[in-house]
This record gives structure tokens, C-alpha cells and sequence, in this order.
């Protein structure tokens, strides 16, 4: 950690959905532990960020919304809390800005307050080895460093002249090398023995109203072809609690258990996983379970992003080992039946089991890279320069 600045600093943040909220407190309790009393953490923030002593000044669930159409319904909100937020922070600058995640909110925020003097910070790079590469002038405006969770992303924005430092994910520094999948049985109150499916249909409402019905489908067909299965269903907030409810009271002969958040519990008590794309395959990775990905979006959507897109694959365990190594069903291809033949597949594969276990572990050991500490590393000694100039 570089040395601490004798005045409490001011460090303002912007996470826009669940994932963003996981990895930013990972970032503060760092900060926390290293920066003066009385450094001042805000912005907006999720449940996460609040309990390691962040102040949000904004709903971010406002800010939560996927796919471009329902993006549209919501932009008249988006814009205002933008403007909000840049106000405050342009009338009152903090050290340093943290744009997490969330890049089409972040990046016109960040180029704004960049252009007013306030060093800019973000953490997780977009996908643009993924598509959407074009976006990387506007990074270059917008952002002074970029912090990347993948091994591959740096040398991608120190070709482009934009400062960049790999610190790994969070995610593979705070789940266990060896899974305990019976412990995990135990404290959900489920059976030792198998088989667990875990399915995890999304973290917004949007997502689950689209693909919820055809998981709980697919999982109605593996009731009735393996009659021993046992399911298990986070849910990712409460008013998610009751949208799955409404599912699981439409399928009542399901042997179903259903969390109040913890997906990694869920995950970690598994032996396959019907998960929709996302950060979440990462964790299903980390934990070393064999995975069914799946998708749905609007038409328009869907469209699109076929158009910008460079890889054959959407998951991230496929996009990190450079191969297909777990299905992907999306879209119309997502049907009850398709999903149910491939959860089964990779339930009863005992030598797939094997192989994916050697690759997710390479996997893990690769981004186990102290993150949060590295992270919080940067934004200080950026914060303090910003403190420095003025």
C-alpha cells in the first residue's frame, strides 16, 4: 500500500447493478482498513457497499436494468440520477471517482468529471475483446486508469496508451480453492446426498420474467426423468423472492429449496448448475461445477449484439479457457427440453466432471490475485495525486 496521506481523503463511487456491489466492497474494506479515519466513501451503491461503510446517495437498483430495449423505459431515471450525481460531485470534487462496472452510466460520467479535473478510476473493463471494441477511444477520454480482472485486458489498454493494472477477481480470493459441497447441503437444511441442481435464472426482474418460466420448465422435465433430483433457487432480493414464488407455486411437485440471496451457497452445495449468463458463471467455475449457460433478450437486442460480437461464446468459463468447455443454449434454442437433455448431460458425466474440475482450477489459481488489495492500491496512490494537484 503506498504511504498514507495525512488528511482523510474523499473518494466517490458509482456501482449499477449486484455484480458492481460485490466488487466494489471488496475494494472498500480494503480502504477502509488502510486510508485515515475519516476518508468519506459515496456515491451510489448497493446492500454490499452500504455494510462495509458506504454512503449512496442514489437508489442503484434505478440503475439496474439490462438489454437495450428496457434500457429505453428506463432512461428518463438513468438521465436524471446521472445528472444528480455528476452535480454533486462537480459542485463538491471528490480525490478520485470510481466508476464500477456499469460502463454506458460510468463512462459519460467519468469523461464529464475527467474533463473538470477529477482523476478517474475504473474498475472492471468492458468486453471489448468480446464486442463493442470501438468503445476504447471513449475509454481513453474518459478513464485515467483502468482496473482489469482478467489476465488478457491490459496489454490491450497499454497498446491503446491508457493506464492499466490486472489485479484478478475478487470472486477467486474469496471462494474457497476445494468447494465443500456437503457443508453447504448442511447449512441449507438440504439432504447430503444428491443430485443438487442449482438454477439461477438472474439478479434483475426483467431477466427472470423472460427466462424464469423456461428454467422451472426444464426443471419440471428433470423432476419427472430423475424423480431424486433436488433443486435450489437463490433469490437475489426480496421482491425477486416473490417474482420466483410465483414460479414455484405454478410447479408444486418440484423438490425445490429457495434462498434468500446466497448463490454461492446454492452453487457451492451442487452438482450442475442451469445458470443464465453473466458474472455468476464465474462463480459456478470457481466453484468447479459443470454448468448449463443460457440466455434470453428482446429480438432487437439479441440482434444487435450479434452484430458487435467478435467470440463464438457469451459465458465467461468458455470466453476464459478459450474453448467451449460448458454448453451455451440462448435464445430461441433455450427451450424447456433443450435445457433439461444438457443440465442432465452434465450432471451424469462423471469424466466431463473430471476435466472441467482441472480446467476451473487452472482457472482459479490464475485470477487468486489479491484484488481487493491491489485495487485499492491504485485508487489511493491515484486519490492522493488527485489531492496533490489541487
Amino acid at each position: 500500500m503506498p504511504l498514507q496521506p495525512l488528511l482523510p481523503l474523499r473518494i466517490a463511487m458509482v456501482a449499477g447493478e449486484p455484480s458492481g456491489d460485490l466488487l466494489a466492497s471488496s475494494v472498500l474494506q480494503r480502504l477502509h482498513a488502510d486510508l485515515p479515519s475519516g476518508t468519506q466513501f459515496y456515491g451510489i451503491g448497493g446492500p454490499r457497499m452500504l455494510e462495509a461503510g458506504f454512503d449512496t446517495h442514489f437508489e442503484m437498483s434505478t440503475l439496474t436494468v439490462n438489454g437495450y430495449l428496457e434500457v429505453l423505459k428506463h432512461i428518463p431515471d438513468i438521465l436524471k440520477i446521472r445528472r444528480g450525481i455528476a452535480h454533486q460531485l462537480m459542485v463538491d470534487p471528490p480525490n478520485v471517482f470510481v466508476g464500477v462496472d456499469a460502463p454506458d452510466f460510468n463512462f459519460a460520467l467519468e469523461e464529464k468529471l475527467r474533463r473538470s479535473g477529477v482523476p478517474t478510476v475504473h474498475f472492471v473493463s468492458p468486453s471489448i475483446w468480446a464486442w463493442r471494441g470501438g468503445r476504447i477511444k471513449r475509454i481513453a477520454r474518459a478513464v485515467d486508469h483502468m482496473l482489469c480482472v482478467f489476465p488478457f485486458e491490459a496489454a490491450i489498454y497499454e497498446k491503446a496508451g491508457i493506464a492499466a493494472t490486472y489485479v484478478g477477481h475478487p470472486l477467486a480470493d474469496t471462494i474457497p480453492l476445494q468447494p465443500d459441497t456437503l457443508g453447504a447441503r448442511a447449512k441449507l437444511g438440504m439432504a447430503p446426498g444428491g443430485p443438487v441442481v442449482a438454477v439461477l435464472p438472474g439478479s434483475r426482474r426483467s431477466e427472470i420474467e423472460r427466462i424464469g418460466p423456461v428454467f422451472f420448465a426444464a426443471m419440471a422435465l428433470m423432476q419427472q426423468r430423475e424423480p431424486a433430483v433436488q433443486f435450489v433457487v437463490p433469490a437475489a432480493t426480496p421482491a425477486l423472492h416473490e417474482v420466483l414464488n410465483t414460479l414455484a407455486a405454478a410447479n408444486p411437485q418440484l423438490s425445490l429449496t429457495m434462498t434468500d440471496g446466497g448463490s454461492h451457497l446454492a452453487i457451492e452445495a451442487s452438482d450442475a448448475v442451469l445458470i443464465k449468463s453473466g458474472t455468476s458463471t464465474l462463480e459456478a467455475a470457481l466453484y468447479k461445477k459443470p454448468m448449463v449457460i443460457s440466455y434470453k433478450v428482446p429480438w432487437l437486442t439479441g440482434q444487435i449484439m450479434k452484430r458487435q460480437g467478435y467470440l463464438p461464446y457469451v459465458g465467461l468459463p468458455n470466453i476464459l479457457a478459450g474453448r467451449f468447455v460448458v454448453p451455451e443454449i440462448l435464445q430461441d434454442f433455450a427451450t424447456p427440453e433443450a435445457l433439461a437433455d444438457a443440465v442432465l448431460r452434465q450432471l451424469n458425466d462423471e469424466a466431463n466432471r473430471s476435466t472441467l474440475e482441472q480446467v476451473f482450477t487452472e482457472m482459479h489459481h490464475t485470477l487468486r490475485h489479491g484484488a481487493g488489495e491491489r485495487a485499492a492500491e491504485v485508487i489511493a496512490t491515484v486519490a492522493m495525486d488527485g489531492k496533490k494537484r489541487k
